[in-house]
């Protein structure tokens, strides 16, 4: 049996709560010989500040690096407001997205039967809703340079950020949707603003190339993106996989998040190029929600999100997809029986804590396996 190596970064806030819950189901996976995985513990964001003055060392960028997957839980806090910026938590996160190369980002949205009520949206507007939005994750105006303020002077200052896409980056992330869409409901929607960036001009043309080389059989459909947010919001269950820039991506997916009620529900993946040689890829896999410093400590935090995000390792990272759809049916049998942590609950459910979800999803999984 092939062994897995994880390198866990449970970060800041309720992330070492909710790692915790994700080191109880591999402890069980290990103990019944479905796979085996061995981890090691890093430091990340705040907390590596506190013992380091950085937001992540060389070391443990070194951990990363030769880790099959990195399992991250969250970063950032008030206590750290005031720190250099390139120290902040949260650039840690954006050097182990860099430096792993990790360029695609999938952040599912999916509405559980039990938590349609809890949406903002109507029941039948939501219900079954299973989207899934790749987001590239390393280039466009995050990381395009010039980034500068310049102080103009008579008290004006001027701010530029810049938006660059090359071919190769919108091509990789195009195939990456495509990909993803001929193992569900063949259908890509690909968001941009060619009406007014020259960048979404650029984007809409070479995903039509890709598609019409590569994936014919793929239906694809281009939207502007702020009619694509409009449509997330009216009428959601049109998309199967959308594929979008950054910056759209940034906040497209947080819409989609929001339609399923919680955005405390959702995980993600970060995902790099596949190795020629070795056919893997590097990859993260990390919880939507932050790091809730408010909850942080009180056993209230859900572990939900951070169970999934180890789910999608198990499905994108490790070919384990039939376990991970086993765990993917424990979380939905335990929303169905009423259990709530306190940013779900509504009337009529069971309270219950970080640690007593945990236990009841491990013991739905118990079942099914």
């Amino acid at each position: 049996m092939a062994t897995h190596k994880l390198l866990l970064l449970p970060g800041d806030g309720i992330g070492p709560e909710v790692m915790g819950e994700v080191k109880r189901l591999i402890g069980w996976i290990n103990a019944q010989g479905i796979a085996h995985f061995t981890t090691e513990d890093g430091l990340v964001g705040g907390a590596a500040y506190d013992a380091s003055t950085q937001s992540i060392t060389d070391a443990t960028m070194a951990q990363a690096k030769a880790a099959d997957a990195v399992i991250f839980g969250a970063v950032g806090g008030p206590k750290w407001d005031s720190v250099p910026y390139d120290a902040r938590p949260e650039a840690g996160l954006l050097r182990l997205r860099k430096d792993l190369g990790l360029f695609a980002n999938l952040r599912p949205a999916v509405c559980y039967p039990a938590l349609a009520e809890a949406s903002s949206l109507k029941r039948e507007v939501v219900e079954g809703l299973d989207i899934m939005i790749v987001r590239e994750l390393t280039g466009g105006v995050y990381f395009g340079e010039p980034k500068t303020i310049t102080d103009l002077g008579n008290g004006q200052k001027r701010a530029v950020d810049t938006q660059v896409y090359d071919t190769y980056e919108i091509e990789r992330i195009a195939r990456v949707a495509f990909d993803l869409a001929r193992k569900r409901r063949n259908k890509v929607t690909s968001m941009e603003k060619r009406n007014v960036m020259k960048s979404g001009v650029l984007w809409n043309e070479v995903v039509t190339q890709v598609h019409g080389r590569e994936y014919k059989d793929v239906q694809l459909e281009h939207q502007l993106a702020d009619s694509g947010g409009m449509n997330l919001v009216k009428s959601p269950k049109q998309f199967d996989v959308i594929v979008t820039d950054n910056l759209f991506g940034d906040m497209l997916s947080d819409i989609a998040a929001m339609l399923t009620g919680s955005l405390g529900m959702l995980p993600s993946a970060s995902l790099g190029e596949i190795d020629a040689k070795s056919k893997k890829r590097k990859s993260l896999f990390e919880p939507v929600h932050g790091s809730a410093p408010d909850i942080a400590g009180k056993g209230l935090a859900n572990p939900i999100a951070m169970i999934s995000s180890f789910g999608m390792a198990l499905r994108y990272s490790f070919e384990l997809g039939a376990l991970a759809d086993k765990v993917d049916a424990a979380i939905a049998a335990v929303l169905a029986k009423g259990l709530r942590t306190a940013d779900i609950k509504s009337e009529g459910t069971t309270a219950v804590s970080t640690t007593q979800m945990g236990e009841a999803i491990l013991k739905e999984l118990q079942a099914l396996h």
